[in-house]
């Protein structure tokens, strides 16, 4: 019964892979043959030397405690100088500081001549009491203090100057702004009551300020992304920095936002555990809490829709959306593993359920929910955080295209004056996955299963869930259920 099982999965798998390799072949008849070659798998890189991640450097949204991990394998080779390094520039405006009072400041590599600029946000969690700021200090320094951040970075994914890898947006001005605020990008206090200054709203702006005499004035395009907490800033700054352009440039600059998992809808569960624990300090309430000891600008359109005390809900990017006016491009895997963790779920893979599988699933399900009214999204479903800035971006696929031509197709329809979702015609941009189950999609990355750290297969989690609930004479819900049905059919 198992090996019948196993094959009728594996054939259903197969079908999947083929049907979805053969949009992909279709759509790759349009891309110049020079670029086909771009999918071929690449070592994965961190522009900056660690991961990043909504609990990004720092920890699990769990668990924002925890010391960083950190690539050995990525680690900028400070001693030796390469033409597509972005260079350390400290802010002039000394008043903008790291969360200890060290200069704020931003990684520039200019391409001079070129009127196309992208501000990338780094993300790395928060802290938001003076016990949960000491201990990220000790643990993750460079996170608010510049004090020892290197002279150079280099930039991977979308912030890299090789063409091959980043084939749309290598040559344009590219800045990295380093998170040291602790404050998803919000605060605007120079001091706080713990001591530490929260200023990353500033910090934006006064990066902006700092550029005009490097050419962003005279730009016509300006593009502010950012990953996971980073992803979350742009959410909330995008339409200050819209202004601001407006105010610098006589309108004349187009400013768009680049959101790659910072994309998060409220928990579900209300029965988390409240802040006297601060490493189970629930997400919500971090918000909270942080809000006030940062003095968080939020945007005035979505705190209008508010009680006071209650604007905090602005964190969460269905609510923000609604009122924002600049134009955005949502990455957001469908079961980002920090929305689980949000949800107290811990994807370990080798003793998951079937209840937590079903958890998931309606999660994605919430997820992709909210994604429906945004004309501009890119949603694999797989199991992942963050994706913008890693080394083999150009190989994840939804519908048979990649992102980097999801985003080529949604700025030409800007530059043509085109809302639909649908895009022109044979360049969509609004994709996401109708696959039927968790990391269904052949492109997802490879799943480690977190406890043992073991490469774990789809197919063998899915059987033995089914498996599971045979034995106890139970049916799983969703899409499992589905799957199973399938398979004691004939697939």
């Amino acid at each position: 019964m198992m090996r019948m099982l196993k094959s009728l999965l594996i054939l259903m798998m197969v079908n999947e892979v083929l049907s979805q390799n053969k949009r992909a072949n279709k759509v790759n008849l349009k891309v110049p043959a020079r670029n086909r070659k771009l999918l071929q798998p690449k070592v994965e890189e961190d522009p900056v030397g660690v991961k990043e991640g909504l609990n990004g450097t720092v920890s699990s949204l769990a668990h924002p405690l925890v010391a960083p991990r950190v690539s050995t394998t990525s680690v900028p080779q400070h001693n030796i100088k390469y033409p597509e390094d972005m260079k350390l520039h400290f802010l002039k405006n000394t008043m903008a500081t790291c969360n200890d009072g060290t200069l704020a400041g931003y990684y520039l590599r200019e391409s001079k001549g070129n009127k196309r600029w992208i501000l990338f946000l780094e993300g790395g969690w928060c802290c938001y009491s003076k016990e949960t700021c000491d201990v990220r200090y000790k643990s993750a320094k460079r996170l608010m203090s510049s004090s020892e951040w290197p002279t150079t970075r280099r930039g991977a994914g979308i912030l890299s100057a090789r063409q091959d890898e980043n084939p749309h947006w290598w040559n344009l001005n590219v800045v990295f702004v380093p998170y040291c605020s602790s404050d998803l990008w919000s605060g605007n206090v120079s001091k706080s009551q713990n001591g530490y200054a929260f200023l990353g709203s500033v910090i934006i702006q006064e990066v902006i300020r700092d550029l005009v005499p490097k050419g962003i004035k005279q730009a016509k395009v300006v593009i502010l992304a950012g990953s996971s907490a980073g992803g979350a800033g742009v959410l909330m700054n995008i339409d200050s920095v819209a202004s601001l352009m407006e105010e610098l440039t006589a309108d004349t600059a187009q400013v768009r936002g680049l959101v790659d998992s910072g994309w998060f809808i409220g928990p579900k569960n209300t029965k988390q555990p409240d802040c006297s624990d601060a490493t189970m300090c629930a997400v919500t309430d971090a918000i909270k809490k942080g809000l006030k000891l940062w003095n968080g600008v939020l945007p005035e359109k979505c705190k209008e829709q508010y009680n006071r005390g209650d604007e905090w809900q602005c964190f969460y990017g269905p609510k923000l959306y609604k009122t924002m006016k600049s134009p955005i491009f949502l990455v957001q895997w469908l079961y980002d593993e920090e929305q689980l963790r949000m949800e107290n779920i811990q994807p370990e893979f080798r003793s998951m359920t079937a209840n937590q599988w079903n958890n998931i699933e309606n999660i994605g399900r919430e997820l992709k929910k909210s994604l429906r009214d945004v004309p501009a999204v890119f949603a694999p479903a797989c199991f992942s955080h963050t994706l913008i800035t890693k080394s083999n971006w150009l190989e994840f696929q939804v519908k048979g295209v990649s992102l980097p031509r999801a985003l080529h197709c949604w700025e030409k329809s800007l530059q043509d004056n085109r809302s639909s979702r649908t895009g022109i015609r044979g360049c969509p941009y609004h994709l996401i996955d109708n696959c039927q189950w968790p990391h269904c999609n052949p492109t997802c990355p490879a799943l480690h299963d977190h406890v043992s750290g073991q490469a774990m297969n789809i197919l063998q989690l899915v059987l033995q869930l089914g498996m599971e609930n045979q034995k106890k004479g139970l049916e799983p819900k969703g899409d499992l259920s589905q799957l199973m049905a399938m398979l004691r059919n004939g697939g």
